[in-house]
C-alpha cells in the first residue's frame, strides 16, 4: 500500500485548510453558495489534484492528462478553489464568483474555464460522461484515468446505475467513482428521501470493486486513489464517508447549510474558525 510521507500530509493539511478558507470567503462575496457538500469533499480534492491525478495546468487540455468529473457540480466552490492552488488561474480570480459573466457560475461550465472537462449540475450524468471518457481511452489504448466524484443523494439518480452497468459491462477499470457521503441533501438525510443502503452491496452487484474510507483522513484517502483500479477490469468505487460542512462547527452535518446565504456575522464567525483551524495545522 502506498503511502503519504509527512511532508506530503502536512502540504494536504494546508492546502486544505486553504480550500476551505476560499470556499468561504468566496460564499461571503458572492451572497451565497452551496456550501455543505463543498466543504465535505475538500480533503478528496486536495488529495487528487495535489498528488494522485497527472496533470499540467499550463497545459490543462494536455492529451495525457487524467481526467477528473465533478459530477456533483453544485460542489464546484471546492473545485474552483482547489484549481486556483494548483495553478491553473490566479486566486484572484475566484472573488468574481456570484458577478455577471463570471468564470466560476454556480455549476461548473468548461466553456468558461479551462481544466473543467464536462459541464455538470443537473445531476446523475458525469459517470456517463466519464464512462464515455474512459472507453474512448481503451479504444485509443491510452493510460489515462478518469475520476468522478458524486454526491451520495445525486446516486438516486437513475442514470447513475445505467452508468455502473455500462461500465462494468465494458470492463472499465480506468474509471474510479468517488461517493462523497456525507449522508444528507437539501431535503434532509439520504436515508430518509431514497434510502439507498446497503449501498456496498449495490455496486458490488453492479460488478464494481468497492473500497471505503474516511474521507478527511489523508493515510486513508490517499492509498485508496491510488492504489486502482482494485482489480483488473473492473471499474472502482470508492465510498467516501464525510461530514457535510466539514470545518465549521455551527454547519457541520446540517441540511439547511446545503446552500448558504450568510449574514456578515456568519461569515465573520466562519472566517474565525477557519483562522484558527489554520493555525492549529501550521503547529502540527
Amino acid at each position: 500500500m502506498v503511502k503519504l510521507t509527512p511532508s506530503q500530509k502536512d502540504n494536504l493539511m494546508r492546502k486544505a485548510a486553504s480550500v476551505r478558507r476560499k470556499i468561504v470567503e468566496m460564499i461571503c462575496r458572492g451572497k451565497g453558495g452551496h456550501l455543505g457538500g463543498a466543504m465535505s469533499c475538500v480533503d478528496v480534492l486536495a488529495a487528487l489534484f495535489f498528488e494522485i491525478l497527472r496533470l499540467d495546468p499550463e497545459n490543462p487540455f494536455w492529451e495525457e492528462r487524467d481526467r477528473f468529473i465533478l459530477s456533483a457540480g453544485h460542489k464546484c466552490l471546492a473545485l474552483y478553489a482547489t484549481m486556483a492552488l494548483r495553478g491553473y488561474f490566479d486566486e484572484e480570480k475566484l472573488f468574481t464568483y456570484g458577478t455577471l459573466d463570471s468564470s466560476f457560475p454556480g455549476h461548473p461550465d468548461r466553456h468558461k474555464l479551462a481544466g473543467i472537462e464536462a459541464n455538470t449540475g443537473s445531476l446523475g450524468h458525469g459517470l456517463a460522461i466519464g464512462c464515455g471518457m474512459a472507453l474512448a481511452a481503451k479504444m485509443d489504448a491510452k493510460s489515462w484515468k478518469v475520476f468522478v466524484l458524486l454526491g451520495d443523494g445525486e446516486i438516486e439518480e437513475g442514470t447513475v446505475w445505467e452508468s455502473a452497468a455500462a461500465a462494468s459491462h465494458y470492463k472499465l477499470d480506468n474509471v474510479i467513482a468517488i461517493v462523497d457521503k456525507n449522508g444528507l441533501q437539501i431535503q434532509g438525510p439520504t436515508y430518509e428521501v431514497m434510502n439507498l443502503e446497503p449501498l456496498v452491496e449495490k455496486w458490488r452487484a453492479f460488478g464494481w470493486q468497492v473500497r471505503q474510507i474516511n474521507g478527511h483522513n489523508f493515510d486513508e484517502i490517499f492509498p485508496a486513489l491510488t492504489d486502482v483500479p482494485l482489480k483488473k477490469g473492473s471499474p472502482t468505487v470508492i465510498i467516501s464517508n464525510t461530514v457535510k460542512g466539514k470545518g465549521l462547527s455551527f454547519a457541520e452535518n446540517k441540511p439547511e447549510f446545503h446552500q448558504w446565504a450568510p449574514t456578515p456575522e456568519e461569515c465573520h464567525k466562519a472566517l474565525k474558525e477557519i483562522e484558527i483551524l489554520e493555525d492549529k495545522i501550521c503547529k502540527i
